[in-house]
């Protein structure tokens, strides 16, 4: 009898034991997963800077890159988001870079002449659209929305570096034109953000 009844104390211990350390895991899982987002908003905010907004290549990839980050984020938003504020913004923020994407495919075959849009997303976007599909639904709202306010600003520092090129007046022109939308976004994505 005592000897069940120490394995059975000695099972509880370990379950106990196993259960803590999965949740140590998935916290230092979080931990990293939030590095990572921060890092890469510093990384894109200086890409957008530099790259992006001094050569035309640069820029034609960054904004199709932006564009497509946004509409995949927005995808999984739609599908894990339980707040109406997120799903509207997810709604405004894929019908709004879908069409940016759709202006720059019109414009890019001239003024862009030889350069491919990209087709799949870079290292670093991919690791956001990662963590956004990792993220527990406790935590899926706040990341998300975070993850929005440094995208735009990055989006906010290619566009606003691009949007006086006289030698490209079409893109410039586009540029132009995005700035109001992708303020938006970030200026939603922050209130939404500050009211959790």
């Amino acid at each position: 009898m005592t000897r069940t009844l120490m394995a059975g104390v000695a099972a509880l211990a370990l379950l106990s034991a196993c259960s803590r350390s999965e949740e140590a895991q998935e916290s230092a899982t979080r931990a990293v997963d939030a590095t990572q987002d921060a890092a890469s908003g510093a990384v894109g905010q200086t890409s957008a800077a530099t790259l992006g907004a001094n050569t035309t290549e640069g820029f034609v990839t960054a904004l199709a890159t932006s564009d497509m980050y946004e509409v995949q984020a927005a995808d999984i938003a739609l599908s894990k988001s339980v707040s109406a504020g997120t799903t509207e913004l997810a709604n405004m923020i894929k019908r709004d870079h879908t069409a940016s994407t759709d202006r720059l495919k019109t414009i890019a075959p001239t003024e862009a002449a030889g350069v491919t849009l990209p087709t799949a997303l870079d290292q670093r976007r991919q690791g956001l659209i990662d963590n956004l599909n990792a993220a527990a639904p406790a935590d899926f709202e706040r990341i998300y929305l975070s993850q929005q306010v440094a995208a735009h600003n990055e989006a906010l520092t290619l566009l606003s570096g691009f949007s006086d090129r006289s030698g490209t007046p079409q893109l410039a022109a586009l540029a132009q034109e995005i700035i109001p939308k992708v303020t938006a976004h970030r200026d939603r994505a922050q209130a939404l953000l500050d009211a959790m």
